[in-house]
């Protein structure tokens, strides 16, 4: 297994983080702990939101690799909408709660990054899949097979953060994005490959794998 080390608050929180607990401290020293309770809870819930602790990422052949944490919503055959093949898609919808760094589910070269501005539904409604804002990547492995990740913004999240771009090279179980307040991530795979997960189950990113390419 290998080891994933970053900060274990995520970059894109620090100044989100710096500015709350500013405000907070001050509402504390200017108007006593009763005043300043709530934005003490509010410092705390968005400590927690930015949270991105190190994982440690599965190594096997042909292995997906869990690209967020969550709940699975969704398993089951569709129509891939960036490749127009037939695919077998796994949905995971993340809520406020959740870690909300996204991971790469495969290794190989990036062939292309499509963005669609869009709507803001639940995330965990089907339609968020067509209809919401959303950044997808379509991954070629080195063993050819091809992989679609998509971030999918929700109803609250507004921010969909992507750090990788096409022609790059890049490792399954990679940090590579971030999407800010809830939001779902869709993989979809080649037809012949096999579910590790079930409907409902809570799943971690990086840390699990929850599909298996086969020929």
């Amino acid at each position: 297994m290998a080891n994933d080390k970053h900060p274990i608050l995520a970059r894109e929180g620090w100044v989100h983080i710096a500015i709350v607990f500013a405000a907070t401290v001050a509402v504390h020293y200017a108007a006593g702990w009763a005043w300043a309770a709530p934005f003490w809870l509010t410092t705390l819930f968005v400590v927690q939101f930015f949270r991105d602790p190190a994982r440690a990422i599965p190594q096997a052949p042909g292995a997906v690799v869990c690209p967020a944490d969550g709940k699975v919503i969704a398993l089951g055959e569709v129509e891939d909408p960036y490749l127009k093949r037939p695919a077998k898609r796994i949905s995971i919808f993340m809520n406020v709660f959740n870690v909300h760094s996204n991971r790469l589910p495969v290794s190989g070269e990036i062939k292309q990054r499509w963005y669609h501005p869009g709507s803001f539904f639940n995330a965990a409604l089907d339609k968020a899949s067509r209809e919401n804002e959303r950044n997808a990547l379509w991954i070629r492995t080195d063993d050819g097979e091809d992989v679609v990740v998509v971030q999918v913004a929700g109803l609250i999240a507004r921010r969909i953060l992507c750090y990788v771009a096409p022609g790059q090279h890049v490792t399954g179980g990679e940090r590579y994005g971030f999407i800010r307040f809830g939001s779902r991530v869709d993989v979809y795979l080649p037809t012949a490959s096999r579910f590790e997960v079930a409907l409902g189950d809570k799943v971690r990113g990086g840390a699990e794998i929850i599909a298996q390419l086969t020929r």
